[in-house]
């Protein structure tokens, strides 16, 4: 009478209990299956042990019965070559030698020598004198690709110039690159820089060219410089930037060359990516170079231009 009444009070309250009800049933329903599940699993897992182990127990037996027949082989060559046999102590197994059945006791009879004629026995034994092993040579390092980071390129300051003293075109200055020693560098900048401005100027220094002689001066590096065919301008480093700071693109790790091979072009495959942009900024294939945590290096107005 009272559930009656109660569930006519609270008509949801049924609904629920049947949906409480439904959960709990499924709820143990998914927790036998899980356990179904594990159980199964288990099985297979064993099943799997059991067969490996049974592939790895035939294929030792496999192995000792290689063993075994090597063995007798062994035996049966050394035997006809007159070498004594040492038996191991316990081993009374017989061994088949091509057909031949050979009982091992603690004590085998050695075959009797055969006669050397005396002739022989006074001749030394020539002792064969080893074989002199080929040295591999190293395999050769793969080249790195031909780009901006196998150019040394650093920032320098030029501490002295003077006129070439047998070519009316060219400077001789003396850069400091940040190395103990200043670099003796020739550039044909005569009729584009005046040669007072050329003083104590901050440049961009191409240093790991080969050295080559230049009207009897040897050079030693190179200044970059944003060219057009009637202008010419050096490229400036960053505000802040001092001798010997080096020059980086970014994308292209800075991995340069002691020296420049001139037989394998590598400045000359490049030169052609080295622009300036629209902003001014010296480029390598569009990306700026910059010095890193300094600034970009730029020119002073000759946009879109090679960089030579």
């Amino acid at each position: 009478m009272f559930s009656t009444r109660f569930f006519r009070i609270f008509p949801g309250y049924s609904h629920t209990m049947s949906a409480l009800e439904r959960c709990l049933a499924n709820n143990e329903l998914a927790e036998g299956l899980i356990t179904s599940l594990k159980t199964e699993i288990a099985a297979v897992r064993q099943m799997k042990i059991e067969q490996r182990k049974k592939e790895l127990r035939e294929e030792n037996a496999r192995l000792r019965e290689d063993v075994e027949k090597a063995k007798a082989k062994l035996i049966h060559l050394e035997c006809a070559s007159g070498r004594p046999q040492i038996p191991v102590p316990g081993q009374k197994a017989p061994i088949k030698v091509e057909g031949k059945n050979v009982q091992e006791t603690q004590q085998v009879v050695p075959q009797k020598p055969q006669k050397v004629p005396e002739s022989e026995e006074q001749k030394p034994p020539v002792e064969k004198k080893p074989k002199k092993e080929k040295q591999q040579k190293p395999a050769a390092a793969p080249e790195a690709p031909i780009d901006v980071g196998r150019l040394d390129f650093r920032v320098g300051r030029i501490i002295e110039v003077s006129r070439h003293p047998d070519a009316d075109s060219l400077y001789v200055e003396k850069i400091d690159c940040g190395e103990p020693q200043p670099r003796t560098v020739v550039s044909g900048l005569v009729k584009f820089i005046p040669l007072e401005e050329m003083q104590n100027r901050m440049v961009v220094v191409l240093c790991n060219l080969k050295p080559a002689k230049m009207r009897g001066v040897t050079s030693e590096a190179m200044v970059m410089c944003a060219s057009s065919p009637d202008k010419v301008e050096i490229l400036a480093p960053p505000e802040g930037a001092l001798p010997g700071d080096l020059v980086h693109c970014e994308g292209f790790e800075r991995a340069p060359d002691a020296q420049l091979n001139p037989k394998k072009k590598i400045f000359e495959t490049c030169a052609p990516d080295l622009r300036t942009n629209a902003d001014l900024v010296a480029c390598f294939r569009n990306v700026p170079l910059q010095v890193p945590g300094k600034g970009l290096i730029c020119a002073q107005t000759l946009r879109d231009v090679n960089v030579k």
